[in-house]
């Protein structure tokens, strides 16, 4: 039975592409010419193609339609222009699973349908990189490390760790991004003094939906806080959380891979997956922001409180993020840990409720110090910065070089020192 195929190439191409298609003797078939991009997705979502070949200046295009495209079963093949080489290069970046020059004569058509059946008949995983010719070549970043940092409801200070665990991965020389991506009470940028009104996290997800987020423009949206040390806002309300949808911030955080070799994500606290708006696969989803940083990270902080209620949701959170298949590799930390609510011997008390409760027997415990805590909000620096000495630092410190242990150091493509540098602090 021939493979259906969705056509929605713009210009001369079109006809020589559908040419080559039905000469394929039955393996593949034309079932639909589509004007735009609204048509393709209809089709797609039918079912009425297993394979779109789709032009790289088709209005609307972007990351979210070819996203929507691979969950409709779909394989994409983009077709660029080899006079305009940056449409190549926009098709890679929004994912498109082939990537070819526009054909101008039935031999270059049937070279563009034998490597399209190529990659119907392998796995996803197995579908090499878009390919563009030589001389198009797009540069790949080297590749970094993620951490997130998330924690369940009820403020344990997830921001705190991230804004300094991040803070002592830069100042231990490593280049360092800090990512704001908590869609519910965004605040790393008043926490480390920057203006909040900058653009940040939704702007480099508006270019990565758009095929457009480079190094050089990711660096252009993280201003230099500190030596080594760059920072990506959040959104400023929470009522604009759509947008940030997964299929562009995870183009966000492989960019931010080259950018820095540690990524340090401060998450929201709902893993809820939007299970009533399943039906609808163009619904946004309302955690996607952080969902899309648990599943890119190598490293999951996993923040709770050192209290009853604290250790109880801690517990629940472990649980959930084990049945969601979340943080491979996990480092539990209990945060603001105090004789006043866990008794004389809090750290002995918290130490064995983890034990029984989740199997954890290595959390670090961060001992409270709110005069310290205190004096780094007041004054919009980091606890290395206001109060070295502190022991919530020094423990803070502890998690960070453990954190760094992990890293496999391998050099960017272009040193981000080189990078624009521009003060943030307000």
């Amino acid at each position: 039975m021939a493979v259906g195929v969705l056509c929605a190439v713009q210009g001369s191409a079109e006809a020589i592409i559908v040419q080559a298609v039905e000469q394929t003797g039955g393996r593949l078939s034309v079932t639909r010419r589509c004007a735009d991009l609204t048509e393709l997705l209809a089709a797609a979502e039918a079912g009425l193609g297993r394979l779109a070949v789709v032009s790289g200046d088709l209005d609307l295009l972007d990351r979210e339609a070819i996203e929507l495209l691979h969950r409709a079963g779909v394989r994409v093949v983009g077709i660029g222009d080899a006079t305009r080489p940056w449409l190549g290069e926009r098709l890679v970046a929004l994912g498109a699973d082939l990537v070819a020059v526009a054909p101008h004569d039935e031999a270059s058509a049937s070279d563009v349908v034998r490597e399209a059946l190529a990659i119907l008949g392998a796995a996803p995983e197995e579908v090499a990189e878009p390919s563009w010719p030589d001389e198009h070549t797009v540069r790949r970043p080297a590749r970094g490390l993620v951490v997130a940092v998330w924690g369940p409801t009820g403020a344990p200070g997830r921001t705190t760790v991230a804004v300094n665990v991040a803070a002592e991965l830069a100042a231990g020389g490593r280049r360092t991004l800090l990512v704001d991506a908590d869609t519910y009470g965004a605040s790393v940028a008043q926490v480390v003094g920057m203006l909040d009104e900058a653009p940040g996290l939704a702007a480099a997800a508006r270019a990565a939906g758009q095929g457009t987020l480079d190094l050089m423009m990711l660096a252009r949206l993280t201003p230099t806080i500190a030596p080594g040390l760059r920072v990506l806002s959040g959104i400023s309300r929470a009522d604009r959380w759509p947008e940030l949808p997964s299929s562009s911030l995870d183009a966000v955080w492989a960019v931010a891979r080259g950018i820095a070799e540690w990524t340090v994500i401060d998450c929201g606290f709902c893993l809820e997956q939007d299970e009533a708006l399943s039906y609808d696969t163009r619904a946004p989803r309302r955690n996607a922001a952080t969902l899309s940083a648990l599943e890119a990270a190598d490293v999951v902080l996993v923040v709770g409180a050192g209290d009853p209620v604290g250790i109880q949701r801690l517990v629940r959170g472990l649980g959930e993020l084990t049945d969601l298949g979340l943080g491979g590799t996990r480092f539990v930390l209990v945060n603001r840990v105090r004789a006043s609510v866990a008794g004389p011997h809090a750290a002995d008390a918290v130490g064995q409720a983890l034990a029984r409760y989740a199997g954890v027997t290595d959390a670090h415990l961060v001992p409270d110090d709110r005069p310290a805590l205190d004096t780094a909000l007041l004054e919009a620096q980091t606890l290395r910065e206001a109060a070295p000495g502190s022991p919530v630092r020094r423990a803070l410190a502890g998690v960070a070089a453990r954190v760094d242990a992990l890293l496999v150091a391998a050099p960017t493509e272009q040193p981000v020192e080189e990078l624009a540098e521009e003060p943030a602090r307000a």
